[in-house]
């Protein structure tokens, strides 16, 4: 945590520490958010998902693992993300981005099945979109909260250190 004294004043202002350039106090369900905000990132970038998931590379799980993570604690698959504006959401916006992303995602999922390959995935007509609705919700996130949406997605350890570390 830091706090910093105005010259001009002799009261104290405390800032929130923040986890990724995000705020930790900011959102009161923050650890949901950043989960999201993982699991969107990855769903949005196909270079990743190329050199990551389809590679089978450890570290970064697989495409499952991320449609896990964006709906497991939020219920996502049941309702809107308009349910959790803020507390893990900043506003409506942000929700209809969200809830824009889920949707393609859940519906590829449920056709190709949670334990398929993740080339199946890649290769689905739909995914292209998916990937697109999952892009517009990782920027207008990663930009709310103060962060750049290039940068590389964090692994999975990181992403746990991070959630342990606030």
């Amino acid at each position: 945590m830091t706090v910093h004294a105005h010259e001009s004043s002799s009261r104290r202002t405390r800032r929130s520490a923040t986890m990724g350039g995000m705020p930790v106090n900011d959102m009161p369900w923050w650890r949901w958010r950043s989960n999201v905000r993982s699991a969107l990132h990855m769903l949005s970038d196909a270079v990743f998902q190329e050199t990551y998931w389809l590679a089978g590379r450890p570290g970064y799980g697989d495409v499952t693992d991320a449609v896990y993570r964006l709906v497991e604690d939020t219920w996502l698959d049941h309702w809107s993300a308009e349910k959790y504006v803020g507390a893990v959401f900043r506003d409506a916006e942000e929700a209809a981005a969200v809830d824009a992303a889920v949707l393609p995602v859940l519906r590829i999922l449920h056709q190709v099945g949670a334990d398929a390959p993740v080339a199946a995935y890649l290769e689905h007509p739909g995914w292209a979109q998916a990937r697109q609705a999952a892009h517009v919700a990782h920027v207008l996130l990663a930009h709310n909260d103060g962060d750049d949406p290039q940068e590389p997605v964090k692994s999975l350890e990181v992403l746990a250190i991070m959630l342990r570390a606030a």
